[in-house]
């Protein structure tokens, strides 16, 4: 296993000494002098993946270093092919694992591709920002050469009954609350890091990314009649701290490492480019059955209020036994760094609070630790607007352009949801026929098993 220390880095002989990769982190974890190479602080950083977004010194051909553009590209991880600047922070690459992976004649490969994937891959390829691109993006996949493409909003919607479902039980039974979502890896590593005394307030289930790589090797494997040990799991994320996430110990649920390696959005289009595969003209197509059937809600995880909204059109529908009249929960939706809203329930009201980025976390995590919490539900993602301003997606440089940017993949996610058939977890009937032919129920023996983690201590190498 690999260990943090390289998933995330400064490359001492590009950078600058700006100091924007210092002031945009979250959680203080970069420091120099200006005008001098800056480090990062392993055991602060929460591998969010900003300063790789911020950073703007890059590998110039103007410029002399110890390193030649080519082994750096080599250090890195990176494909000879790349055409991208390469600029002093950024992320490790696994393309290589992935293409040796897809080359071996006995793996068999199933890939899941995560919510904000499909409004921002293609960028990469010339498109506006926020265009909906899924049917290439599957295209693709199959072009590389995966035999199943799943997708991540099926798992996202297999979150939220478990989710749901451990929520209205604390509710009911007196459980700890506020409960704390769990998608977001880098907020997991916020949470065990400074604040290991609340961390029985952190849902115990796993994230959508490893929910789905455990279903792979389970029941995907009992689909396709193939044995757990000769697939391998690919996730395809916006987010740099989801290589961190997979190689957790604890994350083999089915016996295996749940998910074997992650690809960011940026490191798919290298690697589509790369192949030589003409992206904008591919015929879209649809994913595969079983895993890869989604509803709305599933969609707008990636931006932040999503999982909340998606959670509470479950949960109230369970609590109250009525169906909604109205799906979208507006007050969840915004981008302030702190929103909190209250839903009525048959005169039972259930207060929830989202927080977009943690550097707003302190006082909302002081107030919990003092029980001054007014509210039972909290979803943290670490990124400013969710999932779609991952650290690995694809790089705007021009902070007006990345609000833009950011702004229109949030659209293209609640466009999707919008025009769902299914916008509620609980209606996905491929979910349905999971837990009828496998799981058996939320929160059940099974579920528990494959979906959940027993929270506790934790190693960061």
């Amino acid at each position: 296993m690999s260990t943090m220390k390289d998933i995330i880095a400064i490359d001492p002989e590009l950078c600058t000494g700006c100091g924007r990769c210092a002031e945009i982190c979250p959680v203080d974890a970069i420091s120099g002098t200006l005008h001098q190479p800056h480090t990062i602080d392993t055991d602060k950083c929460v591998l969010c993946g900003q300063c790789v977004q911020e950073c703007s010194a890059y590998d110039s051909s103007l410029e002399e270093y110890e390193h030649s553009h080519a082994e750096r590209l080599a250090m890195r991880g990176m494909l000879p092919s790349t055409k991208e600047p390469l600029f002093a922070a950024h992320f490790r690459s696994d393309i290589k694992k992935v293409m040796d992976v897809l080359a071996d004649p006995n793996a068999y490969t199933m890939v899941q591709c995560a919510p904000a994937i499909r409004v921002a891959l293609g960028e990469e390829f010339g498109l506006e920002y926020g265009s909906m691109c899924q049917g290439k993006l599957i295209a693709a996949l199959r072009e590389l050469g995966f035999d199943r493409v799943y997708d991540t909003n099926f798992a996202a919607d297999l979150t939220i009954m478990e989710e749901a479902a451990e929520l209205v039980h604390r509710i009911q039974n007196g459980g700890t609350l506020p409960m704390f979502t769990s998608c977001c890896p880098a907020w997991v590593k916020y949470l065990e890091d400074q604040y290991p005394e609340l961390i029985d307030h952190l849902s115990s289930c796993r994230s959508p990314q490893q929910m789905a790589g455990s279903m792979f090797k389970t029941y995907g494997a009992k689909i396709d009649k193939v044995d757990p040990k000769k697939i391998v799991s690919v996730a395809i994320m916006p987010c740099t701290c989801k290589k961190f996430e997979c190689e957790r110990p604890e994350m083999n649920a089915s016996g295996e490492q749940d998910v074997d390696v992650v690809l960011t959005t940026r490191e798919l289009a290298q690697l589509i480019k790369h192949m030589g595969i003409d992206f904008l003209n591919l015929a879209d197509q649809d994913v595969d059955s079983p895993l890869g059937c989604y509803t709305g809600a599933g969609n707008i995880f990636g931006t932040t209020g999503g999982v909340m909204e998606a959670a509470l059109r479950t949960a109230v529908e369970s609590i109250s036994g009525e169906k909604l009249k109205k799906l979208e929960f507006e007050a969840v939706r915004g981008l302030d760094g702190v929103r909190k809203a209250s839903v009525d329930i048959n005169g039972q009201t259930i207060s929830v609070c989202i927080v977009a980025g943690v550097e707003h976390l302190p006082s909302v995590m002081e107030d919990i630790k003092a029980g001054r919490a007014d509210f039972q539900f909290m979803e943290v993602m670490c990124c400013p607007t969710g999932c779609v301003s991952g650290g690995g997606q694809p790089k705007v440089l021009l902070p007006a352009q990345r609000e833009k940017a950011n702004q229109l993949r949030r659209a293209g996610l609640y466009a999707i949801d919008s025009t769902s058939t299914s916008r509620k977890s609980h209606e996905n009937p491929d979910i349905q026929k999971l837990y009828k032919n496998f799981l058996g129920e939320p929160l059940g023996h099974t579920s528990h098993h494959l979906l959940h983690i027993e929270r506790g201590e934790h190693s960061h190498e």
